[in-house]
């Protein structure tokens, strides 16, 4: 059985050499072509002492120089620690003094503003990407044809470092390992049905853990050809899934509503697309069904967090997901195999289907703990039970409905109010195209509802047409006393609604 994504690596190199494994801006790598690249670029990063269990920042967007890092990296068993390229002074410091961080991988053109970040950190080389050659051509041509012994390394040792948003503090790295990684390319590998002819095209940001686990890792290592086109751009999005036949992506939601936005594009240009995934947040059936009139392309939902390596529960492959007559939730999904799910409730009693309660999971996806922060993964994973901060609901049928995280509650003269609901209603509208709702503080009812909403293109609404819309499909402390109209909604680099900076 294979147990380091190395070896993974090597067994699909063995068996089909000649099959496309990267693509990017009309260049095509075969498995062979990308496995002697990436030799080339492990004896680069070894003779700048990366050392097994070393970590090295990969301070980049979805280029080729990514999964190239990725795979000599663990080649000589170290750590890729996952950086947003939008990270600057304290943000990236805080990572490479937190991660003991030895080497960073950027662009080029940063490293000099960069670099103050590293000072009096472990930090004792940057390696920089050229943008109009983001190959890391100059190092793999240096060491061309290299050696590199096999490292030392087992399913047990870290593969990743991927910090978290930092809402509830600083972010803490979780700690991915090669096996948590193999068992969710293995487990959602299957669950999409993924095959050695498939395209895997990464819409999500590989420095993030959708991306490179659910995207990268999953056709890296599960067989599949990986498509890039960069930063993401909703137009170059359509154009590279069209020009590369991309039969799979996985994104938030705001990603396909940008997708939305594209002038003349339809079903033509989607027409490869067998599976598409969206997660991050809760997803209006509102969402999913204008997306599929549009495209004829269905999205499923999926669920997973840093701390569960990527995807843990999700909608079967062609099924369209249930609604939960009481909240008008979609269902994310169904546990995939292997993830244990329960659903506790506030005083820890195991809740009854149906009933609301803080979703957690446990498995081998499921992280060992937050990197050199024993107290953080006491109290997030004790005895391996991962601690999700969401509220589901599960049905008599197995059905997982996400309804909120538990801090976003909005408490209504001692109604809770969840957002999602809001938002969901919301989305039904034609005029909308994205919306966020959150509580503010009142001296009389103790919070009230506010949304903030974009309206679609060429649409036009006014905030008391969106008001009464709300009230009657809901009840009328739920309905939002104020509604915003705003140009754009804050978000974080992977597209999920930041919900903190709109409470003001």
């Amino acid at each position: 059985m294979t147990t380091t994504l190395a070896a993974a690596w090597w067994t699909r190199v063995a068996a089909r050499p000649d099959r496309v494994a990267l693509s990017y801006a009309g260049r095509r790598w075969t498995v062979a072509e990308l496995d002697a690249d990436a030799t080339a670029l492990a004896a680069g990063l070894a003779q700048r002492d990366v050392r097994a269990g070393d970590r090295v920042v990969l301070h980049l967007q979805n280029v080729p120089a990514f999964p190239l890092a990725l795979l000599a990296l663990w080649r000589l068993g170290a750590v890729g620690v996952l950086a947003n390229p939008m990270y600057r002074d304290r943000e990236l410091r805080h990572l490479l003094t937190d991660s003991g961080a030895v080497g960073v991988i950027t662009s080029a053109r940063d490293i000099e503003a960069l670099q103050p970040a590293g000072a009096d950190t472990a930090v004792g080389w940057w390696l920089g990407v050229a943008d109009d050659d983001p190959t890391l051509a100059e190092v793999v041509a240096a060491h061309a044809g290299a050696v590199v012994p096999e490292a030392a390394v087992g399913a047990g040792d870290l593969a990743l470092l991927t910090y978290t948003s930092g809402t509830t503090g600083p972010p803490k790295g979780a700690m991915n390992t090669h096996a948590n990684v193999l068992a969710t390319v293995e487990r959602f590998g299957a669950w999409i049905e993924l095959t050695e002819d498939d395209v895997v095209y990464a819409a999500a940001p590989l420095f993030h853990i959708t991306g490179a686990v659910a995207s990268g890792a999953l056709a890296l290592v599960g067989g599949a050809s990986l498509a890039l086109s960069g930063r993401f751009d909703p137009a170059e999005a359509v154009a590279t899934i069209e020009a590369e036949g991309a039969t799979f992506t996985i994104a938030s939601i705001t990603a396909f509503h940008a997708i939305e936005q594209v002038p003349g594009a339809g079903r033509e240009q989607l027409a490869s697309l067998r599976a598409v995934y969206t997660g991050g947040a809760p997803v209006p059936q509102a969402s999913i069904d204008r997306f599929r009139d549009r495209f004829g392309v269905a999205l499923h939902n999926v669920y997973g967090m840093t701390e569960t390596t990527s995807a843990v529960v999700a909608v079967p492959l062609g099924v369209d997901a249930p609604v939960d007559p009481t909240s008008g939730a979609v269902a994310i999904g169904r546990p995939l195999p292997g993830v244990g799910i329960e659903v506790r409730t506030e005083d820890g009693a195991p809740a009854v289907p149906g009933e609301p309660g803080e979703l957690v999971l446990t498995g081998d996806q499921v992280v060992p703990g937050y990197w050199g922060n024993l107290d953080a993964s006491a109290r997030t994973m004790p005895s391996g039970r991962l601690h999700t901060g969401d509220v589901a609901v599960v049905d008599a049928d197995g059905w997982v409905y996400l309804v909120d995280r538990l801090k976003d509650q909005i408490n209504v003269s001692g109604y809770k109010v969840w957002p999602r609901e809001v938002e969901d209603v919301l989305y039904e509208h034609p005029a909308v195209h994205e919306a966020a709702v959150v509580g503010r503080p009142d001296e009389y009812r103790g919070e009230v509802v506010v949304a903030h909403v974009v309206l679609a293109a060429g649409r036009s609404a006014t905030p008391e047409e969106l008001i009464a819309h709300t009230r009657s499909r809901l009840a009328a402390y739920k309905a939002p006393r104020e509604v915003h109209l705003v140009a754009e909604l804050p978000k974080t680099a992977t597209g999920k609604i930041r919900r903190d900076d709109l409470r003001g």
